[in-house]
């Protein structure tokens, strides 16, 4: 049984009643990250009380430094302090499941579909939402994350790392602990500390508190080395299988070590993922097109869950595209590439929870913590721009005789739409399908 600090006043939900919990979120979280944490706060804290806000607020934190989706992994990570490593396995699982199934069912009709004009039309209205939606995490990650000159600096710098000289996200990454490390030691005063909200709450309150009851526990070489064990033979049995069952092993071993390799590198949840996948598929591997991606993100926004099962989409069009249009090795190529992302996720939180728990009060880990968010927006930025070009200047000329205005209309109109008057996801999304349609209809 996980770590617990346990309430008098609150008893442990039982199993089943969080599996309810699990399996309703997965299809009710549409909106990308922030969405998520917010729906996860509102049901977790405020009505249910099985974790606090200040516990809450930390162990984001703690899945902020991790690889991977923080999202998903806050979903882990309290079902882990619920039930234990069964509980963090059932949270994460249908986190992601439902949207899986239903970016499988999009992009079947996608590529079957693709080509039919009122189809068209409706992505078409689509894309400048998305790009609506990508300008607002940007202003959310960025307003919250570039609180000095320092983050602000770092930001710049990297942005124009990978926009202008494309260095790869890795790299720029690795280049930002340095300072941080540096920072964090000697200046600490320099960089942005959040103050955790919540930490004078009624910890008592809630079945998980930051009022500890037991000591945190210590990384103990021997249940980690079993997980390792375990994760890997997870990750091996599939492409072995591989090897010997289906043809073209060469293109598998590719996707396999690619988006195992993304699940590792990518630190700082979907926007960081999105630029980096976007650019080696796209630009290097070839697996599918700009707009194809563009496509892709759109889908993914249209689904619940994390927005990185966009992910799912790119080894569905890698798997079409190389075997020649088969759907099946489409299919499989979607199953194995959400196998492989988020396979490394539950490895992180499960082994790297106790770890984090017990550094993240260290100067030295929240230097690191603050560059990499800065990195993030960097990130953000980039993938910004890929898109925006391909939705903004669709002829890929930017000149104003390239720019296509009524696309650059509706992302204007899309950002008012969510910043001044609070518009929901689902209902902007509505809106700019109905959008693509009018304006196939007029020919606009």
């Amino acid at each position: 049984m996980p770590p617990n600090e346990i309430s008098a006043a609150v008893q442990r939900p039982s199993f089943r009643e969080a599996l309810r919990f699990w399996f309703k979120l997965g299809w009710i979280s549409f909106g990308g990250t922030a969405a998520h944490i917010a729906i996860m706060h509102e049901e977790l804290v405020e009505q249910k009380r099985w974790i606090s806000n200040g516990k809450f607020l930390h162990a984001l934190g703690h899945c902020m430094i991790l690889p991977g989706p923080e999202a998903q992994q806050l979903a882990i990570y309290i079902g882990w302090k619920l039930h234990g490593k069964r509980g963090g396995v059932v949270a994460g699982t249908l986190f992601v499941l439902p949207s899986m199934f239903v970016l499988l069912g999009l992009s079947l009709i996608y590529v079957k579909c693709g080509n039919v004009p009122w189809v068209v039309a409706m992505f078409n209205g689509l894309k400048p939402a998305v790009i609506a939606l990508v300008v607002t995490a940007l202003y959310r990650v960025g307003k919250r994350a570039l609180r000095g000159p320092v983050e602000s600096i770092v930001a710049a710098t990297a942005f124009a790392a990978m926009f202008f000289f494309d260095v790869s996200l890795l790299l720029v990454m690795l280049g930002a602990v340095v300072p941080g490390v540096v920072l964090g030691t000697l200046r600490p005063d320099l960089l942005h500390r959040p103050i955790e909200a919540g930490a004078q709450d009624d910890e008592s309150s809630y079945y998980i508190g930051l009022t500890p009851v037991t000591t945190a526990p210590a990384v103990r070489l021997g249940p980690t080395a079993k997980l390792t064990a375990v994760v890997l033979m997870l990750w091996i049995l599939p492409l072995t299988a591989f090897r010997f069952f289906v043809e073209d092993f060469h293109f598998w071993r590719s996707l396999v070590l690619f988006f195992t390799k993304t699940a590792f590198v990518t630190v700082g949840g979907s926007y960081t993922v999105i630029p980096y996948v976007a650019q080696v598929t796209v630009s290097k591997l070839h697996w599918l097109t700009r707009p194809q991606m563009t496509d892709g993100f759109a889908l993914a926004e249209t689904t619940p869950g994390p927005l990185i099962i966009v992910v799912a989409f790119v080894g569905f069009m890698a798997g079409y595209n190389h075997f020649h249009g088969s759907l099946w090795m489409g299919t499989l190529g979607l199953l194995m590439t959400t196998f492989f992302t988020f396979l490394p996720c539950f490895f992180f939180v499960f082994a790297g929870a106790p770890l984090v728990e017990q550094t993240q009060s260290k100067p030295t880990i929240r230097g690191i913590l603050a560059l990499v968010a800065a990195v993030v927006v960097a990130a953000i930025l980039n993938l910004t721009l890929f898109l925006g070009k391909a939705v903004i200047f669709p002829s890929g000329i930017l000149t104003l005789r390239g720019l296509d205005a009524i696309s650059l209309g509706w992302v204007i109109l899309s950002l008012v739409l969510l910043g001044r008057f609070k518009q929901n996801v689902i209902h902007l999304i509505l809106l700019s399908i109905g959008f693509g349609l009018i304006r196939h209809v007029a020919r606009l």
